[in-house]
């Protein structure tokens, strides 16, 4: 007697015995499960207000197992801090950010719950899932929670949170692969197959083949059909269900029907004895489809290859110095290195971990990570980063910042970002790609219906036809590839794109507007003269250097040096300077205007002997003290940028919180026209927007707390990737080498990119105008449509990869740098 029930689990899908009486109550109704486990987890999901998942997931969880003490005690291991420096980022204050790969998810639906599984924790503040790498991105306050919490969370309701292990990942892509080629090759074999009974049917003609011959070789094209259609297509079957259950047509929805109507009807006539055979053209318009999907997908990897490639740069393992003489050598998993610890680079190896060269001279290819052709040169007390080559000669390296706290680690987390935010032009294309499956259905009917009167032997082939030759695929893929292609070709020149809109938004920049220090100049000024009215030179420069060593900007470094005195109480002014306590004394440091309404005394002129540069002032309530003159040298490449920008159409301003001389000075300089001097953040919001309301589209390049709001009220920003947290947060996209001779490609490619989209959107439209006439009038066949489907998605696919960065750049070659795209 058979002891399972007629009745799945309604959680797992998995067979019930009959023994066993367990439910839940989902809409007012029992539901049964297999399992306690099932049945937790269920309860889980309905307690958190997430019912609908039940709705939208596209097949059953898997088999959820109640989380044993055991399993908890291990989760809570992942609270170490010791533990998380691999994979967690500490912000300021108590906010945490980890990578997590989630293991079980199946579909959106399955994102969907996860994302707000993780949401309802109290602390979390941020969450979002990546459906292609199946990657987390989750911050949260660890004073309000822990990093167990968030995995139990997710174990909770069925799934398996863990560390993002690349290896893991590359493991699950490799086996989708593997999946979707050996559909490829049953769909072929079958193909080929069921051909060789086919042709002799098409060379002599039914009424030349005896009864009893032309029905075994309409049985063996069924019985080798069978395989393609209940395994090869079923992608396609179950994306047309979950599709269905949310109340929309997708765009498998055709492809199904017509598989499903050629099989059927197929089986039929051969059941019967009445209508035509068509076993040769299911099989072959799968292989077609599965085909041109596959070639599709990998296409689709190599375009947004950057991200695998800058994730897969660092190395497993690395060589640490141990003892008190650092003589020793020892090879640990990278994942064990701390902050301090020394570390051997060979010639040859990648380096693990951001940090400090303390002895040897070496070159160090930074191709893949900042776009830089040749090899920079290294030596002690200079700064090396994770992910680059070191090419001839052995380094010792301090470790200074190591896993999700080094600069690559930030680079793959914006790129995450961007990739997963999709624009609006891509929004709107998935909606009228919907519609359009809708209006192909009814065509697809009318069709039918006209022929099935006319000539009903042909009907069914028409309309399977019309069904399979429209491509809405192509339609949907127009925008993301060529998004997904252009943002990874500007991640490997030097530019991160962290913003789905920017890219869109950079097509109509009108006018562009830098910043001065940190910007247009390499924000490393060196201090030159002093002026000193009260005290002496040493004494006056310590004051400065308490008070600027709480501060941030650029300027601050140039006045830091070894001081015995303390500020206390300082506070910082945005655009004006500094104020703060010395031995009970009161100071001022910043702007002249700044510094004369915090003193009584009359306000000193610009000493005679000064140079041109940046003056700093320093003064107490009382009296002036010193004027400290600071010069900044001008990036290398700032002069052919503006000249190009200016070439290709842009106004190009100047816009600095510094005194009219240096802006005036840095202006005549690189041939700028516009420049505003002496702006305050406030005066910088004014100035951004009166180019607005004039109908400006503006870009703002900036780095620092004082371009971090003006960045904010930009069309499109940019912000340097030496600059401060808070500017690079705020920005669009991330100049992570500070390298601004990338700016003029950027907006070029930005202009190609448009104009792929553009290409890729008429390529559609008018493929599907030209070939569903051609396909409602009889003029095409099942598998010639099943080719057109396939051809015009890889098409479209084909021409976004033109904006894809060569293939010598993913190999750490790169030819000499473009100068535009055209």
């Amino acid at each position: 007697m058979n002891d399972i029930a007629s009745e799945p689990c309604f959680h797992c899908g998995e067979p019930i015995p009959r023994s066993l009486h367990l439910s839940i109550t989902w809409r007012d109704i029992p539901r049964p499960v297999c399992c306690t486990g099932c049945q937790a987890v269920a309860q889980s999901i309905l307690d958190a207000g997430l019912g609908d998942y039940y709705v939208q997931r596209e097949q059953p969880a898997d088999r959820a197992q109640p989380l044993p003490a055991e399993m908890q005690a291990r989760l809570r291991l992942y609270d170490d801090p010791a533990l998380q420096h691999t994979f967690v980022l500490t912000e300021p204050g108590n906010c945490r950010e980890a990578a997590l790969l989630i293991e079980g998810i199946n579909c959106a639906a399955c994102i969907w719950l996860n994302e707000r599984q993780i949401a309802r924790i109290p602390g979390v503040q941020e969450v979002s899932i990546n459906y292609t790498t199946h990657r987390a991105r989750v911050r949260w306050d660890n004073s309000k929670t822990r990093l167990s919490a968030i995995l139990e969370a997710v174990a909770a309701i069925g799934y398996h949170a863990q560390p993002y292990d690349r290896a893991r990942q590359e493991a699950a892509a490799d086996k989708s692969r593997k999946s979707a080629l050996f559909r490829l090759w049953v769909a072929g074999l079958s193909m080929m197959q069921v051909m060789m009974f086919t042709v002799p049917v098409y060379i002599n003609g039914e009424q030349d083949i005896a009864p009893q011959w032309l029905s075994l070789l309409h049985w063996a094209g069924f019985l080798l059909t069978l395989p393609v259609v209940l395994y090869s297509a079923w992608p396609f079957y179950v994306s047309s269900w979950l599709d269905l259950r949310r109340g929309r047509a997708g765009m498998d929805l055709p492809v199904t029907i017509g598989v499903l109507a050629a099989f059927v009807a197929s089986t039929w006539a051969l059941l019967t004895g009445h209508g035509a055979v068509y076993f040769d053209s299911v099989s072959m318009f799968v292989f077609l489809l599965l085909s041109g999907r596959y070639l599709e997908s990998r296409a689709r990897r190599r375009a947004g290859a950057a991200l695998d490639d800058l994730a897969g740069m660092l190395p497993a393992f690395a060589h640490r110095q141990t003892g008190q003489d650092h003589a020793q050598i020892e090879e640990v998993p990278v994942i064990h290195i701390q902050p301090e610890d020394r570390l051997l680079v060979k010639a040859g190896e990648i380096i693990p971990v951001d940090g400090l060269v303390l002895q040897g001279h070496s070159h160090v290819n930074e191709a893949l990570l900042t776009g830089e052709s040749a090899p920079v040169s290294k030596a002690a007390r200079q700064e090396v980063t994770a992910g680059t080559v070191n090419l001839d000669s052995p380094l010792i390296i301090k470790t200074v910042h190591v896993g999700e706290a080094t600069r690559l680690a930030g680079i793959v987390r914006l790129l995450d970002g961007a990739l997963a935010e999709k624009p609006h032009i891509a929004q709107v294309a998935d909606r009228v790609a919907g519609v359009f499956v809708a209006i192909l259905l009814l065509v697809a009917s009318f069709t039918w219906l006209f022929w099935h009167w006319h000539a009903p032997d042909h009907a069914l082939s028409i309309a399977i036809a019309v069904l399979v030759i429209s491509c809405p695929c192509a339609l949907s893929l127009a925008t993301p590839a060529a998004l997904t292609a252009a943002t990874g070709h500007l991640a490997l020149r030097g530019l991160l794109v962290s913003r789905g809109h920017t890219l869109e938004t950079m097509t109509r920049v009108t006018d562009i507007v830098f910043d001065k220090t940190g910007t247009l100049t390499l924000g490393q000024p060196q201090l030159v003269h002093t002026k000193v009215w009260h005290g002496d030179e040493q004494w006056a420069a310590g004051i400065a250097a308490a008070l600027e060593a709480h501060s941030e900007h650029p300027l601050a470094h140039a006045l830091l040096r070894d001081t015995p005195l303390y500020a206390t109480d300082v506070t910082n002014h945005p655009g004006g300077g500094l104020t703060g306590m010395i031995e009970g004394t009161g100071y001022t440091i910043g702007k002249l205007q700044f510094v004369a309404a915090h003193c009584a005394a009359p306000m000193p002129a610009v000493p005679e002997e000064a140079p041109a540069g940046t003056h700093i002032w320093l003064a107490c309530a009382t009296k002036w003290i010193a004027c400290f003159t600071l010069s900044d040298a001008v990036r290398a490449e700032a002069h052919a940028t503006v000249e190009r920008l200016q070439t290709q159409g842009y106004t190009v301003h100047l816009l600095s919180g510094d005194h009219e001389a240096a802006v005036a000075a840095l202006a005549e300089t690189l041939g700028i026209e516009s420049h505003t001097a002496s702006a305050t953040p406030a005066g910088k919001l004014k100035v951004m927007q009166k180019l607005q309301q004039a109908g400006k589209r503006v870009m703002m390049v900036g780095d620092g707390v004082n371009d971090a709001p003006v960045l904010a009220l930009a069309h499109v920003s940019i912000a340097m990737g030496s600059g401060v947290d808070v500017a690079q947060s705020t920005g669009d996209a991330v100049l992570y080498d500070s390298k601004l001779d990338v700016l003029p490609f950027a907006l070029s490619l930005a202009r190609r990119t448009q104009r792929v989209i553009r290409q890729n959107l008429w390529w559609a439209l008018g493929y599907n105008l030209v070939a569903l006439p051609m396909a409602i009038c009889g003029l095409i066949t099942p598998w010639l449509a099943s080719l057109g489907m396939a051809g015009s998605s890889l098409l479209v696919v084909g021409n976004a990869l033109r904006l894809a960065a060569p293939n010598q750049l993913r190999r750490n070659k790169k030819t000499a740098p473009e100068q535009g795209i055209n």
